[in-house]
């Protein structure tokens, strides 16, 4: 019953708010959320890795109206509920950065019915399931950036993110359907269990990978994120680098290795290995060169997410081959989390830089950091843990890639290695511009330290980059079940 309420109530506290009018739906909506978080660190307490049956909900739909769907699950593995913390953490938050003064109930109705989409997706045991969740958290995220975005251009740019992430997942569709034509059946365990022959391994690898590789994305599918990030709300920003992006991480641990190892430790696996490299230094070489901070960003958050795939795939390269190596999806399982705080870290500071200053443009800011100590104080503890300083986040997660990717070849994990420097090059940067300089005189003059709303909120932020460096074991513990439960299986 645990997992059912995570489920069902962010889409409860979203038709009520649509239902709702004025400015009590942001505290309403934080309300659920909070509730939401209290009940995922509950199961997380309880949740016991050998015994999937106390943490998994069971739904059964009559076979004769609907044969496909006659077992339908729900249920929570380490994978899932490390998936769940991530979302129910980042909502509150996301929630809490913003008031937004036009249509408030429907776009705080609009962020709880994405949660209800992303937790269907992180639950789900059933592959048909999986796909129609993955396309229900599409929805929301569509109308907030639709209708809630900036730029002339937010509505071609809000097309082009629908048709590629909608074509995208089609490929997962096809995928799905043929890996049930083999098996009979759409529940995973089953799936999982599937003879399929290496060409079919193949087939299934490539229509998986497409869908996956352009919600994270990797490069060359990469040219939907900048735009789509800058033009988008705070808030859709923070849920589409925070959360969303992780749906293609979850979708290649939870689907693509285990339906397709044969195809991962050969070529295919190699190739998409290489990709995901290219994908690190090409987004950070232009995250080095970019001016405008939402872009910035949103490069960076590449960067981070091709670092993520690199070692999944290079760990399954090498328990395929040549035994086990936990390293690379154990950094992956734990950076998820630690990217997904400081990117929302990012795009709050971000926010508060935008409003204060007028601009995205980091050269007409400077000098704000001799009026607002407080803010520039946490808007450096976020920067250190964007940069993977040893005692934050980040830090743990990134060593372990590395490392994984290192197991398997030591000239890529030098090349990967690259996006710790750039990393620390555009984030200096990035704060150097905005927070140093001598700025506008007169309009520094005006300036005051951020407000106590905001200062929450990063406080909150701060505290869990600093809590997650010093105190990681909690975490490690459930990555380290996380990568045993995936390469479980990958070697079967």
């Amino acid at each position: 019953m645990l997992v059912l309420a995570i489920l069902l109530l962010p889409i409860i506290g979203s038709g009520l708010l649509f239902a709702l009018k004025g400015t009590f739906s942001k505290y309403i909506a934080l309300a659920v959320s909070l509730v939401q978080l209290l009940l995922t660190i509950f199961l997380w307490h309880k949740f016991n890795i050998n015994d999937t049956e106390a943490c998994q909900l069971l739904l059964e739909q009559p076979a004769s109206v609907l044969p496909m769907l006659s077992n339908i699950h729900f249920g929570v593995d380490s994978l899932g509920i490390l998936m769940v913390l991530l979302t129910n953490v980042l909502v509150p938050i996301i929630i809490y950065s913003g008031l937004n003064d036009e249509r408030p109930s429907v776009f705080y109705a609009l962020i709880l019915f994405m949660q209800f989409g992303l937790i269907g997706i992180f639950t789900s045991m059933d592959g048909l399931l999986f796909y129609i969740f993955w396309e229900v958290a599409l929805i929301p995220i569509w109308f907030i950036c639709g209708m809630f975005g900036t730029g002339e251009n937010r509505l071609k740019i809000n097309l082009k993110f629908f048709i590629y992430t909608f074509f995208g997942s089609l490929f997962m569709l096809v995928a799905l359907i043929y890996a049930y034509l083999q098996a009979g059946s759409f529940d995973l365990a089953k799936l999982y269990q599937a003879n399929l022959s290496p060409e079919s391994q193949i087939f299934i690898f490539w229509m998986l990978f497409l869908a996956f590789a352009i919600k994270l994305p990797i490069f060359p599918f990469h040219t939907w994120q900048a735009d789509t990030y800058s033009m988008a709300p705070t808030q859709g920003s923070m849920l589409l680098s925070g959360i969303m992006l992780k749906m293609g991480v979850f979708g290649i641990l939870k689907l693509l290795l285990p339906l397709a190892p044969e195809a991962v430790a050969g070529s295919s696996g190699i190739i998409a290995l290489v990709l995901s490299i290219i994908g690190i230094v090409y987004a950070s070489l232009i995250a080095v060169v970019q001016t405008d901070i939402k872009r910035l960003i949103a490069f960076s958050s590449m960067a981070h997410v091709g670092l993520i795939a690199a070692g999944i795939f290079s760990s399954a390269i090498i328990a395929l081959n040549k035994g086990s190596n936990l390293a690379g999806i154990e950094g992956a399982s734990i950076q998820m989390l630690a990217h997904g705080i400081n990117v929302v870290g990012l795009f709050y500071a971000a926010d508060i830089l935008i409003k204060r200053f007028g601009t995205r443009d980091l050269t007409k800011m400077g000098g704000l950091a001799t009026k607002a100590p407080f803010f520039a104080v946490l808007f450096m503890i976020i920067s250190l843990g964007t940069m993977a300083v040893p005692l934050t986040n980040a830090f743990i997660g990134e060593f372990l890639l590395l490392k994984g990717i290192f197991n398997l070849s030591i000239a890529g994990a030098v090349i990967a290695g690259l996006t710790l420097i750039l990393c620390a090059v555009y984030t200096t940067k990035m704060y150097g511009m905005s927070m140093f300089g001598t700025g506008n005189e007169e309009f520094l003059s005006k300036q005051k330290d951020i407000a106590l709303q905001p200062k929450i909120g990063l406080i909150v932020v701060a505290i869990l980059i600093l809590v997650m460096g010093v105190y990681p074991q909690p975490l490690l513990t459930l990555s380290t079940e996380t990568a045993t439960q995936v390469l479980s299986l990958l070697i079967k």
